[in-house]
């Protein structure tokens, strides 16, 4: 690393960002986990709109790719919709 006050700057940002990327995402597929656990259909759909907003906003900020999140949603809605 250079002995630059701005290289020095960038890489305390990028920690802070890393840190709060790890954050969002460990959440994220905490809520997903727990999400699909939930056996009950209605309770299930209840809790859906809140993960799929937290994935929206994970493809937003790039911390995981748009197409990720896409097969993300896809596949929480199949196993939410094969629930009786």
């Amino acid at each position: 690393m250079a002995n630059h006050k701005a290289t020095k700057k960038d890489v305390r940002q990028s920690e802070t960002r890393r840190e709060r990327n790890r954050y969002y995402g460990r959440t994220t597929r905490n809520a997903i986990r727990t999400l699909l656990a939930i056996e009950n259909k209605a309770e299930a759909e209840e809790k859906l709109s809140n993960v799929i907003s937290m994935i929206d906003k994970l493809a937003k900020r790039n911390v995981i790719h748009k197409n990720k999140a896409g097969n993300l949603k896809s596949g929480i809605l199949k196993r939410i919709n094969a629930l009786a």
